[in-house]
Parts: structure tokens; C-alpha cells; sequence
């Protein structure tokens, strides 16, 4: 019977089967959900300071509240299908160049097999291995074609292979995320009658969802969550400070 062979696990010697055991039983808590998070950020955001600078500019204008919220609402539409948009060509955009460089990779794999084998111990020599300790990984990939070209694409190119319904979800999560965040500012239009006094009522609303929003934020990325808190509230209030003063200043001349 020949020899079990053994693994190192934390400086210790273990065998394949117990090793696997205890991979079973340990969970990694780790965060995974990074591009959705991501597209609900950039639509929240955008969705919270748009509208709330456009609804500042026109109230700094004297214009009515009826007609600051019917801009305010056609602006969230387009506003929604832009990003939304915007959001679907990216995610389509990187999956096209996954592909392209996927048949590129399968094409090198079967034409110059030597020189991509000679690139996996150029990578695996990056992390310290010696050429003795990396040829039996080398060989095992060029005997399993299929792992030998996503080996390629992760570690060469960089590149993870992209859910093909990415595109999509990032549309609708986008466009969602800015129509809810575009809402807060737009709320107190309907109904406060006097522009003047519903946006102050939306400044106060509004910066209450940034800081609300910002730390939120801030904990889903791992920045300090105050901080993001203030950042974001920041941002959003210079925007409309910005909005109203221009709106003032047409109107001045």
C-alpha cells in the first residue's frame, strides 16, 4: 500500500482527506457582494445630489413648487435610464474583453504551448517557488487544458470571468438605486406649496439621507464610517450650494 501523501496546514503535517476536513468546517466570513454594492453607491449618490441640486437651483429662481417637482421627476427618469445605461455598456464592455481575451489565451494555449508553460513558472516563481517545486504544477496544468486557460486568465491577465447576467442586474440596480435616492430631495416638493420653505425641508432631508447614507457606506467598503458619513453629506451640499447660487446669479442679470 503505498505511502498517504502529506500536506502542510499551519507548519503542520496532514493528509489530503483531513485536510479537506478541515476546510469543511472552517467558513470564511468575507464579502462578496462588491459589485452590487458598488452600483447602489454610484446610484444612491447620484440619485441623492442631482435632483437636490437641480431642486435648490430652481427654488434659488423663485420657481414654483409644482414645477421644481416636475423637473425634478422628469430629471430622476433620465437621470435613472442614463445611469442605468451607462451601467449596462460598462458591464458589457468588460465581459466583450473577457472574451477576447479568452480565445486570444485558447489560441496561445494550442500554438506555443512551451512558451505559456514557461509563463506559469514565471508566475508561480513571483510567489518564491523554485523551478522543482513548480514543474509538477506546470505539468499538471498542460495535462488539464481547461484549467491550464483559467489559470491564465486569473493570474496572468488579471481577469475573472464575468456572470453573463452582470449586465443587466447593474442596469436595473443603478437605475433603481437613483430613483430611490432622487425621491429624498423631490419628497418635500409635494407637500410644501412654497418653494422657499420645501427646500429647506429638502436640505434637511436630504442631508439626513447623506450622512445616513455615507455611513452606510462607509461600512460596506471599510473606510471609517463617520467619515464617509461627513464626506458624502459634504459633496452633496456643495453640489446644491453651487446649484442655487448659478440659479441666483442668472437671475440677478
Amino acid at each position: 500500500m503505498a505511502p498517504e501523501e502529506l500536506w502542510e496546514v499551519n507548519g503542520t503535517s496532514t493528509t489530503p482527506s483531513t485536510a479537506e476536513k478541515l476546510l469543511v468546517h472552517h467558513k470564511e466570513n468575507h464579502f462578496t457582494a462588491g459589485e452590487v454594492v458598488r452600483d447602489v453607491i454610484l446610484g444612491v449618490s447620484d440619485g441623492l445630489t442631482v435632483p437636490f441640486a437641480l431642486a435648490a437651483g430652481l427654488s434659488g429662481a423663485n420657481a414654483p413648487s409644482s414645477l421644481i417637482l416636475t423637473a425634478g421627476l422628469a430629471e430622476v427618469a433620465a437621470g435613472a435610464i442614463s445611469m442605468g445605461l451607462g451601467g449596462y455598456l460598462a458591464a458589457k464592455s468588460e465581459a466583450d474583453h473577457y472574451m477576447r481575451e479568452l480565445k486570444r489565451e485558447q489560441e496561445e494555449i494550442v500554438t506555443v504551448p512551451d512558451v505559456e508553460a514557461a509563463e506559469i513558472g514565471e508566475i508561480l516563481a513571483q510567489y518564491g517557488l523554485e523551478p522543482h517545486e513548480y514543474s509538477p504544477v506546470v505539468n499538471a496544468l498542460r495535462n488539464n487544458p481547461q484549467a491550464w486557460l483559467d489559470f491564465m486568465m486569473k493570474f496572468e491577465l488579471g481577469l475573472e470571468k464575468p456572470d453573463p447576467k452582470r449586465a443587466l442586474q447593474s442596469a436595473v440596480t443603478i437605475a433603481l438605486s437613483y430613483v430611490v435616492g432622487g425621491l429624498v430631495p423631490l419628497s418635500p416638493y409635494v407637500f410644501i406649496p412654497i418653494a422657499q420653505k420645501a427646500m429647506l425641508t429638502s436640505i434637511g432631508v436630504t442631508l439626513a439621507a447623506l450622512l445616513f447614507f455615507g455611513y452606510v457606506k462607509g461600512q460596506f467598503t471599510g473606510n471609517y464610517p463617520l467619515s464617509s458619513a461627513v464626506q458624502t453629506a459634504f459633496i452633496g451640499a456643495l453640489a446644491s450650494a453651487a446649484a442655487y447660487a448659478m440659479a441666483k446669479v442668472v437671475q440677478s442679470t
